[in-house]
């Protein structure tokens, strides 16, 4: 009896201090992968086993990483390989019913996954044993001891294992939430480091290699790409790439939708395939020429208006990608998506002020660029060809300088071309060697240069003053050389008159249309003489108080002779009074004949034409 008690007590002993030892080798370390080892490590050292593994579970449930030993030997895994062993094997049971499990002979136990590599002819029967990992009732792993003996394992392995495993539940969910944390961490340095690179250009190609160098730098791939939608045809375009045989990419094209950047592209959000040998997802669109693909990770750059391209890195320089890689390049892609499109931005500013350039420069016209104090910062060739002055003597002047600012018109600080509304007068250029061109100007508020400025188009109009000239020469030659001709013409006709008979109504006829025929165009002159007289700025009307009856009834005489040769009835329709007027009686007299004419003129023969007046108000 006192022998199986101490017995017991020694039992105890042991465990505790196997726990001990366990907790205190688990407890000191905070990585993942070395509480996974150490793990292992006392598992197969205190139980015992040949082969041994660990996989950790996320909140959810879904296996995130794990490690396999074999001997002394760590071996990589896929996700693939820990997503069918929880799902489908022993780890699978455990992680469905939470308790441990024993299996004497892995051939008599269904619960045992075999894979190909794990034949019967190849490794023959075994034991295992598999037990969860709990931290605050939460289930955060899977251990797993197999050894190549059947019946290896008893109840009492059974049950020192699940010891070991209740003591490193905790230290694996410690180093799970701290490995996650270091992985944010680093997620969050990598896209600030990149927010920081890639924002330091405009320039397309700039930002697009500082794109690609983060995009490598942060995933440690051997290449990278960056495909950017065509807004004419929707295909994915590749304009930048770094790393292996990156020369083979550029320029490729991927219809839209096809491929895996095309799929990207249209859903959305970014894809990792861990082996494109075995997904079916990528195809030959997503082959370059000179790179075999073994791993390919894609997310879209994205910007508030959509996905404008995708980024592609592929095969990692390790073998397989990280966690956190997809993360890391969608927050990539959404860094790029603005500046890439502040570069675009940047592009077509850049290209329209080129294209500014280009005009200003060809221009037929002088064009002046001044600040908002007049002083001129730059000038085209017309500019210095037509003032006779070089570039840099034009900079030292202000634009009142060079010819006389219209100051009513702009203001006298150019207040007035501030809201964006242009101004045009006509002036004079001064040129270099005295003499003056006068010019036509048009002034207006524009940016140049990324500046705020003022615009002075100064148009050579010294053609068409010289035909204005010459107009007012023609204009003035034909009023006074055909003024004495008309009064004699007026004088003869008017003699005729009184010397025939008042029965020779044929030839008086005739006379009367002579008549008419000189007043019209005797009114023609006075128009051209009123038209010249505006021009040069003076008065043209002679007021004085007229009956209004008056003027029409000598207007309807003037046109009855062309009325009764169409056959029409001129009928006047005036009040019996009309208030007298203060109007030039000759200017509103060709007014209303040149009225009636165009009546007579438009009115079907035989028509009735009348002419009316009343008071206004």
């Amino acid at each position: 009896m006192f022998r199986s008690r101490s017995k017991s007590s020694d039992d105890t002993r042991s465990l505790l201090e196997l726990l001990y030892h366990v907790s205190r080798e688990v407890a000191t370390a905070l990585d993942l992968r070395t509480v996974l080892q150490r793990v292992l490590f006392e598992a197969m050292r205190n139980v015992g086993g040949e082969r041994a593994s660990i996989v950790v579970l996320d909140d959810n449930g879904k296996p995130i990483d794990a490690t396999i030993v074999y001997g002394q030997q760590f071996h990589e895994h896929t996700t693939q390989q820990l997503r069918d062993t929880v799902e489908r094997g022993l780890a699978g049971w455990v992680v469905t019913n939470r308790k441990p499990a024993l299996v004497a002979n892995t051939m008599q136990d269904e619960r045992w996954l075999r894979r190909p590599d794990d034949s019967t002819e190849k490794t023959g029967a075994k034991s295992a044993i598999c037990a969860p990992l709990l931290a605050r009732e939460k289930l955060v792993g899977v251990l797993t001891l197999v050894h190549s003996v059947p019946n290896a394992f008893n109840e009492e392995h059974l049950e020192l294992m699940q010891a070991i495993a209740d003591q490193a539940g905790v230290a694996v969910l410690n180093a799970r939430l701290y490995t996650e944390s270091q992985r944010q961490a680093r997620v969050m340095t990598a896209l600030a480091e990149s927010a920081a690179a890639i924002n330091t250009s405009l320039r397309m190609e700039e930002v697009l290699q500082r794109i690609l160098n983060q995009a490598m730098q942060a995933l440690q791939v051997e290449t990278a790409a960056v495909a950017l939608s065509d807004p004419q045809t929707g295909e994915l375009v590749f304009r930048a790439a770094a790393g292996q045989n990156a020369g083979n990419i550029i320029n490729r094209r991927v219809p839209a939708g096809e491929g895996l950047i095309g799929r990207v592209a249209r859903e959305g959000r970014g894809l990792v395939i861990p082996s494109v040998s075995a997904d079916k997802r990528f195809t030959e669109a997503d082959r370059f020429g000179g790179i075999k693909t073994r791993a390919v990770t894609a997310a879209p750059i994205q910007t508030q208006a959509g996905v404008i391209g995708v980024i592609e890195a592929i095969n990692p320089v390790s073998g397989m990608f990280d966690p956190d890689a997809l993360l890391v390049l969608t927050g990539l892609g959404s860094l790029a998506g603005t500046t890439i499109q502040n570069a675009q931005f940047y592009e077509r500013l850049d290209a329209a002020h080129a294209r500014y350039r280009e005009l200003f420069e060809d221009s037929i016209d002088p064009i002046l660029i001044t600040d908002w104090d007049g002083k001129i910062l730059e000038a085209n060739r017309q500019a210095i060809q037509l003032s006779g002055l070089t570039d840099e003597e034009l900079r030292t002047q202000t634009i009142d300088q060079l010819h006389d600012v219209n100051w009513n018109r702009v203001g006298q600080k150019f207040e007035f071309l501030r809201g964006d509304e242009p101004s045009s007068y006509e002036s004079s250029m001064r040129q270099k060697e005295g003499g003056s061109v006068p010019v036509e100007v048009h002034v207006r508020r524009v940016e140049f240069e990324q500046s705020d400025s003022i615009q002075w188009m100064l148009r050579d109009i010294t053609e068409r003053k010289d035909l204005d000239v010459l107009r007012e020469d023609l204009t003035s030659m034909i009023y006074h050389d055909l003024r004495s001709p008309l009064a004699n013409i007026v004088s003869s006709i008017e003699v005729l008159s009184n010397l025939l008979d008042e029965s020779d109504t044929q030839a008086l006829s005739i006379l009367g249309i002579a008549s008419n025929s000189t007043a019209r165009i005797q009114r023609l002159v006075d128009s051209l003489l009123d038209l010249n007289r505006l021009e040069a700025g003076q008065p043209v009307v002679d007021q004085k108080v007229v009956d209004p009856s008056v003027v029409v009834q000598q207007a309807l005489k003037d046109v009855s002779p062309s009325a009764e040769g169409r056959r029409q009835n001129l009928v006047s329709k005036l009040p019996e009074r009309l208030p007298l007027l203060w109007v030039d009686s000759g200017m509103v007299h060709r007014v209303l004949v040149n009225l009636l004419e165009n009546a007579i003129k438009f009115t079907p023969s035989e028509g009735n034409i009348e002419v009316g007046a009343k008071r206004d108000g």
